[in-house]
């Protein structure tokens, strides 16, 4: 059996055992009469899902059939699927699965920010799909320079004094930054967001509007921050992004110091100077 064909497989037993797990009177259809089978009949699945019932059974029978994105999400809710389960459809159905990107602006659990003052002293901190600071430690604030104007970092990256300036080499830095920043905006291209930030940023930033332009694209998973810091000096860092499986629109930030550059007794120090 090829790899395709157990794919197929599996998701014929996926599908008959979703159905059989529900009955009418959970997605709100009346009961007809005594049923010899448990569950859902394939043709009421169709019926809740707007498709026609061939189409349906030839899916349910693992045939070899096209789909597409709209048509497993109308499967997926006419079967109750939960995010988990929804994916687990696509990939049985051999599509790439949306991101599970969770509720828009929902806020960072307990957990997570638990992650964050674990990490200390040591700077980390967590950025929306759109570069929003939306969690941080205190030791990524002193380092970085946080304050109450800094919201977005890709806008602050480009136009906050002291944010920008704490990058020893902010020009190389930069190309990175937007690269990024497109790759977002077309995993996400029906979130106008992204188009908002760019053209701000366009229009306040030379340099962004340049860069922009290339329409390079690039996904950062690690690498090196070099920062000059008022009160210590020069820190440099080594990052790891991390996107997390249920909040795909998150990455935790998390700093390591250089152990050849004294950066971790400096950031200890800092953080000792700004407690809190």
């Amino acid at each position: 059996m090829t790899a395709s064909q157990r794919r197929r497989e599996q998701l014929k037993e996926f599908l008959r055992a979703k159905r059989e797990a529900l009955t009418p009177a959970d997605v709100g259809m009346p009961a007809a009469g005594r049923r010899r089978t448990p569950g859902l009949r394939r043709e009421e699945v169709a019926v809740l899902a707007g498709v026609g019932v061939s189409w349906y059974t030839w899916l349910e029978q693992g045939r070899d059939i096209k789909v597409s994105d709209a048509v497993l999400d109308a499967v997926a809710r006419a079967l109750l699927l939960d995010e988990a389960e929804r994916t687990h459809l696509y990939v049985l159905a051999g599509l790439n699965p949306p991101d599970p990107a969770g509720k828009p602006g929902a806020p960072v659990n307990d957990q997570l920010r638990a992650v964050l003052e674990a990490w200390m002293p040591n700077p980390a901190h967590v950025l929306d799909r759109h570069y929003d600071l939306v969690a941080m430690n205190d030791a990524s604030r002193s380092v970085f320079g946080f304050d109450d104007d800094v919201s977005n970092c890709m806008v602050a990256f480009f136009t906050h004094p002291v944010y920008r300036g704490r990058f020893t080499a902010w020009h190389e830095f930069a190309p990175d930054m937007v690269a990024d920043f497109r790759a977002g905006a077309a995993r996400y291209p029906d979130d106008p967001v992204f188009g908002e930030i760019a053209g701000r940023l366009r229009a306040a930033s030379p340099e962004f509007a340049e860069l922009w332009a290339r329409s390079e694209v690039r996904s950062r998973s690690q690498g090196i921050k070099a920062i000059t810091h008022p009160e210590v000096g020069d820190l440099v860092f080594e990052y790891s992004l991390f996107r997390l499986p249920d909040r795909a629109d998150l990455n935790v930030v998390l700093h390591t110091p250089d152990p050849d550059t004294g950066t971790k007794e400096k950031v200890a120090s800092l953080v000792a100077l700004h407690p809190g």
